[in-house]
């Protein structure tokens, strides 16, 4: 029984989630309330409070499982690449393809344009510790092409993360805010960008 019961909440949890973003793409997110969100999932406002202290929450938990989602496919065919430019751009075009399939572009540009144009201690703690968490995890993956000897032996692996991962949440606001999207166009760009920070970057 208690197996159905945690079951009935994953699905009640993912409901919540799923109508959340269908709201959050149909009239934005800060004209979205917790009390619609619960009618669109057809429970009760104290039941979304259940499973989520906040709407900022939902789409905080749908960034982390895009982002894992994306760092585990990483971690298994970064190792392939002995080129550190097809690694930084296969890196980008992972977090990218799983960013778009967790939530349509326009949630993105709202939420990019609240991160990069605003005051970043007004941001949920919950988000900035996913953040850099997503950093961490970008050192990682640079230190294991350090490690193999595809980037300077003295490079400052946190700081390139830092810097990658803020230029990576750029090009995704200017992508998510193109109409209409043009993926290839912009994997252009980013390879080209990411060629000329790897030259600061490369064993030589």
């Amino acid at each position: 029984m208690s197996g159905l019961r945690e079951r009935q909440k994953a699905m009640r949890r993912k409901a919540i989630g799923e109508a959340g973003v269908a709201l959050f793409e149909r009239q934005g997110f800060d004209n979205t309330t917790i009390e619609q969100i619960a009618r669109e999932a057809g429970v009760s406002a104290p039941t979304v409070f259940k499973y989520f202290s906040s709407k900022q929450e939902i789409l905080l938990e749908m960034l982390q499982k895009a982002d894992e989602g994306a760092l585990q496919d990483a971690r298994v065919h970064m190792a392939e690449l002995d080129d550190p430019l097809d690694a930084l751009c296969y890196l980008e075009q992972v977090l990218v393809d799983h960013a778009l399939s967790m939530l349509p572009a326009p949630i993105w540009h709202e939420l990019l344009l609240h991160v990069l144009g605003g005051d970043r201690s007004d941001l949920p703690e919950q988000y900035k510790r996913h953040n850099e968490a997503l950093q961490h995890e970008i050192a990682s993956l640079l230190r294991d092409l350090q490690e193999r000897g595809k980037l300077r032996a003295d490079l400052d692996v946190e700081l390139a993360a830092f810097l990658l991962n803020d230029y990576s949440h750029l090009q995704l606001l200017r992508l998510t805010g193109s109409e209409p999207m043009d993926l290839e166009q912009h994997r252009r760009q980013v390879r080209l960008t990411s060629g000329l920070i790897l030259q600061g970057m490369i064993a030589r």
